[in-house]
């Protein structure tokens, strides 16, 4: 294979590895990231885990756009179970991420 080729080839995929693959739902984009000391006078929702590919063609996708899907999977899921805020339990690892959702604002 030519070297223009290869080196096409390397810049695709390494772009590919740091695109976000998840796009926030229009109720998804309503609910926030906040800090467990920021959640106090908030209704518990219940947990949702947000999983995501940490590889593209077998290319390791950078920690950023990993932690963005996480991020959002997780936003989308509070919407659909009523909540509107969500708080990283644990910090993510292996593509996985559980989050706690909470209702904090009046409906």
């Amino acid at each position: 294979m030519p070297i223009n080729k290869i080196l096409l080839l390397s810049v695709l995929l390494f772009s590919l590895s740091a695109c976000s693959m998840v796009k926030l739902t229009t109720e998804g984009e309503k609910a926030r990231v906040l800090s467990a000391a920021e959640v106090s006078k908030c209704t518990y929702v219940g947990r949702t885990t947000s999983t995501t590919t940490e590889k593209v063609v077998g290319v390791k996708r950078h920690d950023k756009a990993l932690n963005l899907e996480l991020v959002s999977l997780a936003r989308n899921a509070a919407s659909r179970l009523g909540g509107d805020t969500v708080v990283a339990e644990a910090p993510a690892k292996d593509g996985r991420q559980t989050f706690l959702v909470y209702r904090c604002i009046p409906q």
